[in-house]
C-alpha cells in the first residue's frame, strides 16, 4: 500500500454502523414472526403524537394487523378485521356486546396518521380510534377517518412473541 493511501485512511471517516431493524422502525416489505406465524409487513400506519404503529400483516391470503404503542413499557395486540358497521362517529357505545362478550370502552381518542404501503385507510389524515376490552382480555377496535369504519377483534401478544426477522 502506498504512502498516499496510508495517510488517505487515516483521515477516512468511517462508515456509521447499521442500525438494526426493530419492530418499531419496520415498513413495508420487512418481515416480523408474531406467535411463531412469519408475516410480511404490507402497509404501516403511525400515529407519531401517540407513539403507535398498526403493521398490515400478510401470511398467504390472510391479513392481520399489529398494533404497537410506546408506553412506560410497549404494547403489542394482534387484529382481525370483523365485519360491521355504524351508523355515526357520534353514535358509538361505551358498551358493546357481540357474541355473547360485552366489550368496555377503554379509550377513545384522535391523532393524525400517516400511511405507507397497504393499509385500511389509503390516505394519511386524521382518525379517531375507539378501542374496547372484555372481561376475559379480548380486545375490540373501532377507527373512522374520511367517513369510513374500520371493526378489528384481538388480543393482547406478548412482547417476547413479536420478532423482527429481515428488515431491509
Amino acid at each position: 500500500m502506498s504512502l498516499f493511501k496510508r495517510i488517505q485512511n487515516i483521515f477516512a471517516k468511517p462508515e456509521p454502523p447499521v442500525q438494526e431493524k426493530s419492530i418499531l422502525t419496520v415498513g413495508p416489505s420487512d418481515v416480523v414472526e408474531v406467535s411463531l406465524v412469519t408475516y410480511q409487513v404490507t402497509g404501516k400506519a403511525q400515529n407519531h403524537s401517540r407513539k403507535a404503529t398498526m403493521l398490515t400483516l400478510q401470511d398467504g391470503n390472510t391479513i392481520r394487523y399489529l398494533y404497537i404503542e410506546e408506553r412506560e413499557r410497549t404494547i403489542f395486540h394482534l387484529y382481525s378485521v370483523i365485519d360491521g358497521r355504524l351508523e355515526s362517529v357520534e353514535e358509538v357505545p361505551s358498551t358493546i356486546e357481540m357474541d355473547d362478550i360485552s366489550y368496555h370502552l377503554e379509550e377513545q381518542y384522535t391523532g393524525r396518521i400517516n400511511v405507507v404501503g397497504k393499509t385500511p385507510f389509503q390516505a394519511s389524515g386524521e382518525q379517531y380510534i375507539w378501542q374496547f376490552q372484555s372481561d376475559g382480555r379480548q380486545l375490540l377496535r373501532i377507527e373512522w377517518q374520511d367517513g369510513r369504519f374500520m371493526l378489528y377483534e384481538g388480543e393482547p401478544v406478548l412482547p417476547a412473541d413479536v420478532q423482527v426477522l429481515r428488515g431491509t
